[in-house]
């Protein structure tokens, strides 16, 4: 072995050497030298655990649903969580949560940011930061197919024999419980059991997004949305976060590319075609 080859096997033993002993670089380092890292505490928690942790409800289609049993959620948020995370250069870890323990989760730290379809309300505002509006809606009526002319407004819905359907903890129940409060009320445990309980006749009628009627009205066809082009109100949704101004622009940067590419739209078009 002439001194050339023991020169470039000592080279690439060294290199070797070093890039054992040397601080692997992490997946984050995009922000982890950054300003933002530095003086923002949800980025720098996120960057310290390498995961990011999403609160999701799990039970409002199309943004964030279970088709099963198990632990793998779907829908236009869920996918728009993962392309965050993969933003960041982070793992990804969903943490279930509901609606009337939402803002709850949040302040104790559950989660780092909520993705479900969440409305931004001034009531939510008073807590927390909202991402820039992620989708428009409104609360439009759902009905069995027989029914529809009878619900076609909120004046029609308000009387003591027509029973009105909710879940609990969002703004179906406040809207509920502000335009109805002459009708029967009815409170589900959860979101998704409502729709077949329509069909069954337990309840006459559910106000929700407009966004929603239209995913069940495709599921179930024994139902209708009513007014689908005329809600009752109109709101946009965002991705929750804690009091961080640095991180909640971080996420608006993000998410202003997303909607500039019409990705929500997009999502929202594939949701709908994979139940035709």
């Amino acid at each position: 072995m002439n001194n050339f080859q023991i020169k470039n096997i000592v080279l690439v033993f060294v290199l070797l050497l070093l890039t054992a002993c040397s601080p692997k670089l992490s997946r984050t380092n995009k922000y982890s030298n950054s300003v933002a890292a530095n003086v923002s505490p949800i980025l720098n928690t996120i960057l310290g655990r390498d995961t990011i942790n999403i609160g999701t409800t799990g039970d409002f289609m199309p943004f964030s649903y279970k088709t099963d049993s198990s632990n793998n959620y779907l829908g236009i948020d869920i996918a728009m969580a993962k392309d965050l995370a993969n933003h960041l250069g982070v793992n990804l870890k969903f943490i279930a949560t509901t609606w009337p323990t939402l803002m709850t989760d949040l302040l104790e730290g559950k989660f780092d940011v909520g993705m479900s379809g969440i409305t931004i309300t001034d009531a939510r505002k008073k807590q927390a930061l909202f991402s820039i509006p992620v989708y428009s809606s409104g609360k439009v009526a759902i009905t069995r197919d027989e029914n529809v002319s009878l619900y076609n407004s909120i004046e029609s819905i308000n009387k003591k024999e027509v029973k009105v359907i909710f879940n609990p903890g969002g703004t179906n129940e406040s809207f509920a419980r502000a335009n109805f409060p002459k009708a029967t009320l009815i409170v589900n445990e959860d979101n998704i059991t409502i729709f077949q309980k329509l069909i069954d006749k337990q309840a006459d009628v559910m106000v929700t997004d407009a966004i929603e009627t239209r995913i069940q009205e495709q599921i179930h066809k024994e139902l209708e949305a009513v007014n689908l082009n005329k809600p009752f109100n109109s709101f946009d949704f965002g991705y929750l976060i804690q009091k961080d101004s640095v991180f909640k622009r971080l996420i608006d940067e993000w998410l202003l590319v997303k909607k500039q590419d019409t990705i929500v739209e997009k999502l929202l078009q594939q949701e709908i075609a994979n139940l035709e």
